[in-house]
């Protein structure tokens, strides 16, 4: 499948680097780190508005898993050729469709009157998310004022856990405090994304290559090793994610005995939070991240999570959300931080989108599993078998990381 690009024959040919007077641009660096916010913060805005959902259109806790892992579904075979497109387009006229995307997913959230609505709105912010992701963080090592690979790593990790956290809660405080909440939520994020489409303009662009042909993303052999340790790192971290976003709120429900969204998406939303929180303090510190700590914490958080769920108790929940919230940011921040160090600068973006198309499995088919599970026994069955199985495999890639992670992160 070949697809060609017509060349603009008034600008300058390139070999196929970004245009070099995007170094250092502060703008374009500010403008890829919002819209990446903003792209994240829309897709978990949902979370705390499923337990309405289910009301609203009579739907089991399967369903909910099943629209949440839409999101995964699209996003992965999105990934699988965005990365190399971006390499060869540039990042503006890839991410300004996303944004489009992402707001007529908005459009079909805020007029749902049945769940194929849910599915398909999620369905497009998959492709969004899925095309944006690797070229925005391209796009934030690449215009990273002073060249700095390893500050521009963890703006992009801080923008993806932190937009991921406040999405749950701002929607939680839309639904359960504003009027019209399943309406009102998707004007406030469509308005954040006609800022995010102005942004967009602001993005480098580069001269075409000419011709770009769909293959798979491609890591170089020397990178494999590394790039495989990284991405399950990145895969357990995420997995515990997506069970905090798509269960956590009907499982507060369930522990709490009585519906409070707020309070539900800030139980999901707290674990991104404490993620991003984490990161920065990380950062500021100058401790050089490494993943065996992170996913420690992760396990313990995982045990706490079950905990909640056999003493129906509010405060476990919290301190697992907390817990396990500053474990995932370490994890993600030193995973993403180490693609970023190996790839190289002419596919950095195909590795990138790799890397997420990877990490994005961790989101779409545990949940799933959770789900089904759910369905023939209860959730808090379901979510205490999920931890017993997710806290081990936490414990022995912690061990390989430890044995295996290079010093340079």
């Amino acid at each position: 499948m070949n697809i060609t690009w017509q060349r603009d024959p008034g600008r300058p040919q390139t070999t196929g680097r970004h245009d070099r007077p995007w170094r250092g641009n502060r703008l374009s660096f500010a403008a890829a780190a919002y819209i990446l916010f903003v792209l994240t913060v829309g897709t978990n805005m949902p979370t705390p508005l499923y337990a309405r959902y289910e009301t609203e259109f009579g739907f089991s806790p399967l369903v909910v898993t099943l629209v949440f892992a839409m999101y995964a579904g699209t996003l992965i075979p999105t990934a699988m050729f965005a990365g190399a497109l971006t390499d060869s387009i540039g990042y503006r006229r890839v991410a300004a469709p996303a944004v489009a995307l992402a707001a007529v997913a908005a459009v079909l959230f805020s007029c749902a009157n049945g769940v194929a609505w849910l599915f398909a709105a999620r369905a497009l912010q998959g492709v969004s998310v899925g095309a944006a992701s690797g070229a925005l963080t391209a796009a934030l090592v690449e215009t990273e004022p002073s060249g700095d690979r390893a500050r521009a790593s963890m703006l992009a990790s801080a923008m993806i856990t932190g937009g991921g956290g406040i999405g749950p809660v701002l929607s939680g405080f839309l639904g359960e405090h504003a009027p019209l909440p399943l309406r009102l939520t998707y004007l406030v994020e469509l308005a954040l994304l006609a800022l995010a489409a102005a942004a967009a303009t602001r993005l480098p662009r580069m001269a075409s290559r000419g011709v770009w042909r769909f293959r798979r993303p491609r890591i170089p052999a020397s990178l494999r090793r590394p790039f495989a340790l990284a991405s399950a790192v990145s895969v357990l971290g995420w997995a515990v994610v997506a069970l905090f976003l798509a269960m956590v709120p009907s499982y507060a429900i369930a522990i709490l005995h009585r519906h409070d969204l707020l309070l539900a998406g800030t139980a999901a939303g707290m674990f991104l939070l404490f993620a991003a929180g984490t990161q920065y303090a990380v950062a500021r510190a100058g401790i050089a991240t490494r993943p065996a700590g992170g996913l420690l914490l992760l396990t313990v958080g995982l045990a706490m999570l079950a905990g909640a769920g056999a003493t129906d108790s509010l405060w476990l929940l919290l301190a697992a959300a907390a817990c396990g919230g500053a474990g995932q940011g370490i994890t993600f921040k030193a995973a993403l931080a180490r693609v970023n160090e190996v790839a190289p600068p002419e596919s950095r973006a195909e590795v990138l989108s790799a890397f997420y198309m990877i990490t994005y499995l961790g989101v779409g088919l545990p949940v799933i599993g959770v789900g089904f599970l759910a369905a023939a026994t209860d959730l808090l069955t379901a979510v205490g078998t999920f931890s017993a199985v997710t806290a081990p495999a936490c414990v022995v890639v912690a061990v390989m990381a430890r044995a295996r992670w290079a010093d340079a992160v």
